[in-house]
């Protein structure tokens, strides 16, 4: 997710750290409902944390047994966890009493947290039956997993996660999906020319939002109008 170990390793280390911050604020603010949320940083620093130790494989400086379990569990964060985790956690929120978001989003989120977890069972089967590679490409690092159907569970991973910021009735998880959808193309764009990964970034400034969200109270819904 960065372009070297040590920037994989000192990114990851503040991402985690802003991960307890989000939980240890959602808990004194007595927002249970958002833990499941809340725990998002804490999750995507221990990935940069782990690809550091795959950054030190693919240099020769990191036994091979190591480089192998810290690819897998890399490709296990990414792929199955996360549509899994994002949306369930969004839903999760929205259940929070005082939430303005409406029947309509929360079965919407429903949706999409049974879209992401559709999408992890193939990308699931796919790490379990294949070793995942990783090869040095510039200052980015590509991944090797041989996912099926790549475009397909691409597309619906994108929707379960990214669109269940969309439809969470929060404006600030709404904001929270316009920057990772963005951020995604322009983090994309940069990988895809081997220029530079620039993925901590965005799970940094995504780590801030959330830290925010974890503590606000929950925006009043919009009274009806009676006219």
């Amino acid at each position: 997710m960065c372009w070297s170990a040590q920037a994989d390793a000192v990114a990851g280390g503040v991402v985690a750290g802003l991960g307890v911050l989000c939980l240890v604020r959602a808990r004194r603010a007595g927002r249970p409902q958002r833990l499941p949320l809340a725990a998002l940083p804490l999750v995507l620093g221990a990935h940069q944390l782990i690809e550091a130790l795959v950054w030190l494989g693919a240099d020769g400086e990191a036994p091979g047994a190591l480089t192998q379990a810290a690819r897998t569990a890399w490709a296990v964060i990414a792929l199955p966890l996360l549509p899994v985790l994002v949306p369930a956690g969004v839903w999760c929120a929205a259940t929070e009493p005082g939430h303005p978001a409406g029947p309509g989003h929360r079965r919407a989120l429903a949706a999409l947290t049974l879209l992401g977890a559709a999408v992890a069972v193939p990308l699931a089967v796919a790490v379990a039956a294949h070793p995942v590679t990783a090869t040095v490409h510039g200052r980015t690092l590509g991944y090797g997993i041989g996912v099926p159907h790549p475009t397909v569970l691409l597309a619906g991973y994108l929707l379960a996660t990214v669109g269940s910021f969309l439809f969470s009735g929060d404006r600030s998880l709404r904001l929270l999906g316009l920057l990772t959808g963005v951020g995604a193309v322009l983090c994309a764009l940069l990988w895809h020319l081997a220029f530079i990964s620039t993925w901590c970034a965005l799970a940094a400034a995504a780590s801030l939002l959330l830290l925010r969200w974890a503590g606000l109270a929950p925006a009043p819904r919009p009274a009806p109008d009676v006219r």
